[in-house]
């Protein structure tokens, strides 16, 4: 059974779509995870404790004073014991819990101490979801890393019809498999990652930079390797860890990643998450002290354009993190890289950018562009490598 020895911690808010949790609960046991159900005593109105207890095999939490149960600090216990912690439904309620630090419940607590994934599949009246104050929320949660699951458009209880339809327990399965089985699609497949900033030195103490983290390069890393890929991983400088179970390469000047990413050989697919520096300086031997003084800039190795003259075969994914003329200077470098398709950042928009753990991308190939909302770097990085998978 696809996810037996997985562990799956249930958390239901109270809406008439909680219904629908309960064939979730039986798709859930049907391919061998373990189920604990976390219902608020608004959820147990809709749906007896007792049916999820049947459907589970496990006892159902409601109250965080419960003194028939075995003692143990029971929000910490589930908390640690989750491969995956999902909400459905998720009402307005919870979501401005989550996003505004209110622990008040054995649900808040328990989603508020888990360390694992966390994914809320929002349900409520059309108005309440397109509310400020929910859209507020559900971004806060978004930036943080919390997984979201939409439903569709169609008629809901309150006889309204439009947003805010629970998604369909099959969908909410479908979710929660990916999480807890990545696909092994890039199984013998070889992946070279570049990562971060390189500096250009000045004098002795000083160097030129950008503001690169190498938060997208990690996430890169870490989905490709759960995808069964072989990853090498040049890395400038970084203030994201890095990743486990890769070949990582440290450089500073754009110089070193260029040499690191020349002497790789058999690479199926290169992509070019770093930020390195496009111009270099003459490195003043002694530290510069005059009061005024002036530099004078030379590009340095183009290494993206490098690998499109060389890559045959392989898969070439630019980078391209723009302020102005945005999507013109996309394909310009589409076209100048041989690229198969270049990953467009515009650094100017909210959320989005060096340093943050969300990002806003459009990917531009030679005949279409593929836009996409504000989504999770993480996410960002899945859906680069579905289009490499495809590619390859």
């Amino acid at each position: 059974m696809k996810l037996e020895g997985k562990n799956v911690v249930l958390g239901i808010a109270g809406g008439i779509a909680v219904y629908k949790i309960c064939t979730l609960v039986r798709l859930l046991k049907k391919n061998g995870a373990n189920v604990d159900v976390i219902m608020t005593k608004h959820a147990a109105e809709f749906v007896s404790p007792l049916t999820f207890e049947t459907l589970s095999g496990n006892p159902v939490t409601t109250d965080m004073f419960d003194r028939q149960r075995k003692w143990e600090v029971e929000h910490v216990s589930l908390a640690k014991k989750a491969d995956i912690f999902v909400i459905a439904p998720a009402t307005a309620n919870i979501i401005g819990k989550l996003a505004n630090g209110i622990a008040d419940d054995m649900l808040s607590t328990t989603a508020m101490a888990t360390k694992c994934p966390l994914m809320v599949a929002p349900a409520m009246n059309t108005a309440m979801l397109e509310s400020q104050s929910f859209q507020e929320n559900i971004e806060t949660l978004k930036k943080r890393g919390v997984l979201t699951v939409d439903g569709d458009k169609g008629f809901l209880a309150c006889g309204d019809n439009g947003s805010g339809r629970l998604a369909e327990p099959e969908v909410l399965y479908q979710e929660i498999e990916k999480v807890l089985m990545p696909c092994q699609d890039l199984v013998g497949k070889k992946i070279l990652i570049t990562s971060g900033a390189t500096i250009a030195k000045i004098d002795p103490v000083r160097f030129l930079t950008n503001y690169s983290s190498g938060k997208m390069g990690l996430q890169l890393a870490n989905v490709a390797k759960s995808r069964g890929a072989e990853v090498v991983f040049v890395t400038g400088r970084h203030t994201a860890p890095l990743p486990d179970h890769a070949t990582v390469i440290e450089v500073e000047t754009t110089e070193q990643m260029f040499n690191a990413v020349k002497d790789q050989v058999d690479v199926d697919a290169y992509i070019m998450s770093a930020a390195p520096c496009d111009y270099k300086v003459d490195v003043a031997p002694k530290k510069i002290k005059d009061s005024k003084f002036s530099l004078t800039f030379e590009k340095t190795v183009d290494i993206a354009k490098f690998v499109g003259e060389i890559k045959g075969d392989s898969i070439l994914v630019a980078f391209s993190a723009e302020t102005d003329n945005c999507l013109q200077n996309a394909r310009a470098k589409l076209l100048s890289k041989n690229a198969d398709f270049v990953v467009l950042n515009d650094v100017t928009q909210l959320g989005a950018g060096f340093n943050h753990d969300t990002n806003v991308v459009t990917f531009v190939y030679k005949d279409k562009i593929k836009e996409f909302g504000l989504e999770t770097k993480k996410k960002v990085a899945e859906n680069i490598l579905d289009e490499v998978s495809k590619l390859l």
